[in-house]
């Protein structure tokens, strides 16, 4: 599960690769629809950053199988098409499971060029469950408050404490959502989309899904596989460990990129004057950890909040500057201030994160079967943590509820498929979320797609933050099909932007477009 893209390919695939084009009928530019073929009447919602936006909802069947039945409400937005040439809807999801995808419509159709954005009726949709669809779930509002019990199970105390909580998690959502939980899962919010496709009066969809987003698009592409035009993915789920083994390698990747992060902060001594030897910086972090397990910091970070502000630098390497500030500060001049500030801006949860992290463990805990014996989780995850300590402990509790879910589970989707027009895959060699082997895994089950690799790059999701290789491939399938071809295991390689320097301007890092993505991006996958 660790293994990294040594050698993608041979000579014959450089970034400049060769291009195939899609089929004939898949590249054909779309009609607009009708009227009357258009069930959606669109409202004005427009934001300053997005003023174009339009906003409408949609009535699905809670079950699928049953379409008279009980419904639920789906919000949908939409950035409408300007241009002459009309390629139909691009539908998009940030991830999660549990992301909300109503203002990522604008993010991304601000972010393509604009020839392109213009061609497309880019949609967004927050899927069943979440934000403003309806109902929006909740199961245990204020559930990561500060202070949470350390998640290493060093004690039979803080282990029971933990079990304690997520046993409470799993039951208030049985208790809340008896009738609902049962439908929230990926293979519903994947026929949710093919109703929004029907109210949309197109024949096919285009699809752009980031993180749990490739999951769920290739989900549909198995499912109705004759309803797709165009599939790009990016930072990419391994379909065949979900979702508990995908979850323990997620462990050993987040552990590489935590060292990662030590070895920059090492890198800038002269700033940060915690060391040159990133071994023995990584020292002094768990040493924090350890004494802020004794005196959480503020009377809000704990041990389990620190991890909380430190995962999301191994999702995006963007927030290393501020992780590294407030590391310093805290090691250096006993300043807890900065850790508190780092912590409420990076790692604490609000209602809408609430309601986020209710649908991940919804939808992973009813996808696929997880352990029921508390044991194994133990025996996995204490071998993960030998290796590993980071984050393994965290991300277990994180799932925990996922042993005693009120449902019973899905068989996962075999997402092989044969059936589509070429499809367009986006990967770090280095993703922590999605390590870089589910990229491979789905290149291969999907016949005829290209995988575009981003050599030595570590951030989770990869387009449209700044890199103008990846997105000079994107930019090309969205305009006309067109996907490299190569021969090797990557069909063609981007180099990774370089790292960050440290601060100079707060305001110059956190208003990049690889910020505003990884502000939109889901929770976990």
């Amino acid at each position: 599960m660790r293994k990294r893209a040594a050698v993608l390919c041979g000579a014959a695939v450089v970034v400049a690769g060769t291009f195939t084009a899609v089929p004939a009928d898949a590249g054909t530019p779309q009609s607009a629809p009708s009227a009357s073929a258009a069930r959606l009447t669109w409202k004005k919602c427009g934001t300053a950053d997005y003023p174009t936006l339009q906003c409408a909802s949609l009535e699905v069947p809670l079950d699928h199988a049953n379409p008279r039945g009980r419904q639920i409400t789906l919000a949908l937005s939409r950035i409408p098409h300007t241009a002459r040439k009309y390629q139909g809807p691009l539908l998009v999801n940030p991830g999660g499971p549990g992301g909300s995808g109503l203002t990522f419509a604008g993010f991304i159709a601000t972010g393509l060029p604009k020839a392109v954005a213009a061609q497309y009726d880019v949609i967004g949709f927050d899927p069943r469950g979440v934000g403003a669809s309806k109902p929006a779930l909740n199961c245990g509002p204020g559930y990561f408050n500060p202070v949470r019990p350390d998640s290493v199970p060093s004690t039979p105390a803080i282990e029971k404490a933990n079990l304690k909580r997520a046993k409470s998690f799993a039951a208030a959502c049985g208790r809340k959502y008896a009738s609902v939980l049962p439908y929230i899962n990926t293979i519903s919010a994947a026929q949710d989309m093919d109703s929004i496709r029907r109210a949309l009066g197109a024949k096919r969809i285009n699809y752009f899904g980031y993180s749990y987003g490739t999951y769920l698009g290739a989900v549909y592409a198995k499912l109705f596989p004759h309803q797709v035009r165009r599939l790009v993915l990016d930072s990419i789920v391994d379909p065949t460990g979900v979702w508990y083994d995908d979850n323990l390698a997620q462990d050993y990747a987040f552990n590489d990129r935590h060292r990662a992060l030590m070895a920059w902060i090492a890198k800038y001594d002269a700033t940060y004057k915690l060391g040159t030897d990133p071994e023995q910086i990584e020292a002094k972090w768990y040493a924090m950890r350890g004494a802020l397990a004794k005196k959480p910091a503020g009377g809000k970070v704990g041990a389990s909040e620190l991890e909380d502000t430190f995962v999301p630098g191994g999702y995006y390497n963007g927030y290393w500057p501020y992780l590294a500030e407030a590391f310093a500060a805290y090691v250096n001049g006993k300043n807890a201030e900065p850790l508190v500030e780092t912590y409420e801006n990076f790692g604490a949860v609000d209602a809408s994160g609430d309601n986020g992290y209710s649908i991940y463990t919804s939808v992973q805990c009813r996808d696929a079967s997880w352990p029921r014996d508390w044991r194994q989780w133990q025996k996995d995850n204490w071998a993960v943590y030998e290796k590993a300590p980071f984050m393994t402990w965290s991300n277990a509790w994180y799932n925990a509820p996922c042993a005693f879910w009120p449902t019973g589970s899905l068989k996962p989707v075999n997402i092989a498929n044969g059936k589509l027009p070429p499809a367009l895959l986006f990967q770090a060699t280095n993703d922590a979320a999605t390590p870089y082997e589910g990229g491979v895994t789905v290149h291969r089950l999907l016949d005829g797609s290209s995988l575009v690799v981003e050599e030595g790059g570590g951030n989770h999701g990869i387009t449209l933050s700044g890199n103008t290789c990846l997105d000079k491939y994107l930019a090309a399938y969205l305009t006309d099909g067109r996907v490299p071809r190569g021969g090797g295991e990557a069909d063609a390689v981007c180099k990774a932007l370089p790292d960050p320097k440290p601060l100079t301007a707060k305001a110059a890092s956190t208003s990049s477009r690889g910020a505003a993505l990884h502000r939109l991006l889901g929770a976990r996958s």
